[in-house]
């Protein structure tokens, strides 16, 4: 009997080994975005399971900018990162192998999620009358500083007038009301906070000067990356779609988890515009920041926004 026992009890542990072996173990990919709205898509597929049902673990770190992203990327401590394009833009006009997998956020001009702000009592009304006067940006040369200034130019001012200085976006209410800025190009969250605020007007949407509908941010990797896993790409780049086909239409459900990962104010999530996660990365929809770029010397020269776009990403 006890033979038997001990030969059942080997049978069953080379059954349960067998079973085990057939289960795929999950491949970890480290991800990293900014503090941002355009991650929910990659939360809600980490909190539903999609990641998983895909065969990916994949570990989102939180970091300051997508600067801070780009450099993790290039430097092979994260996998795979998410950052507004223009930065991705300019590594690329400088021969750093970065590459586009998977869409991010898009401008909309009917959904949007930025403003130019002057206090309700300021003289200031168009672009001429910003002639030489101080305008705030998150940081120069980024999309909040080039759209703006390509609003400005296109609309009978001047941006080579402008004063325009960083600042960042929580002291912008505080700047105006002082008098030491006369303008503000901000984006969400803080765009509706300073809104809701009843002291400012918006005067413009700047990112209409670039294009009426044009992608903001990206998930994006290395080359080499893509080379040595192209199924972790592809399947990353899935899952990302379908589960921004969900978050796009149920901005309610992910407002939980979006402060969690962000450290938002749950209230004001709720009350902002939302951002809209593209189907796909495509080529019409980056060749206009592109070319902004260019204009405004962000980079050296403007170039084919295809040679951006990982097969992943198109497909």
């Amino acid at each position: 009997m006890i033979r038997l026992a001990t030969l059942l009890v080997a049978a069953l542990a080379v059954l349960s080994n067998a079973a085990a072996a057939q289960i795929p173990s999950l491949v970890t990919v480290r991800c990293a975005s900014n503090a941002a709205d355009d991650v929910t898509p990659v939360l809600y597929a980490q909190r539903s399971g999609l990641f998983a049902k895909a065969g990916l673990n994949v570990e989102l770190t939180r970091m300051n900018s997508g600067a801070a992203v780009s450099a993790a990327v290039l430097g092979g401590s994260i996998d795979i990162g998410k950052s507004s394009l223009l930065p991705i833009i300019t590594a690329h006009s400088r021969g750093l192998p970065l590459v586009l997998i998977a869409p991010g956020e898009l401008w909309l001009s009917s959904e949007p999620i930025s403003g130019l702000v002057v206090l309700k009592n300021s003289p200031v009304k168009t672009a001429k009358d910003l002639t030489g006067r101080n305008v705030a940006v998150v940081a120069l040369k980024d999309l909040t500083d080039t759209g703006m200034r390509a609003w400005v130019d296109g609309n009978g001012g001047d941006s080579q007038s402008l004063h325009v200085v960083e600042m960042p976006s929580a002291a912008v209410l505080a700047a105006l009301t002082e008098g030491r800025i006369e303008a503000a190009n901000i984006s969400n969250p803080f765009f509706t906070n300073v809104v809701a605020s009843g002291k400012v007007r918006v005067i413009a949407r700047p990112d209409d000067a670039i294009a009426k509908h044009f992608l903001i941010t990206a998930w994006f990797t290395t080359n080499d990356y893509v080379q040595k896993n192209r199924s972790i790409v592809d399947r990353f780049a899935q899952v990302v779609r379908q589960a921004a086909a969900y978050t796009n239409r149920h901005h309610a459900e992910t407002v939980e988890m979006v402060s969690a990962f962000s450290g938002m104010d749950p209230a004001i999530l709720s009350g902002m515009t939302r951002a809209t996660i593209a189907d796909r990365v495509e080529k019409r929809d980056i060749q206009p920041l592109v070319d902004v770029a260019a204009k405004y010397k962000v980079i050296d020269h403007p170039f084919d926004a295809q040679e951006l776009i990982g097969l992943s990403a198109a497909n």
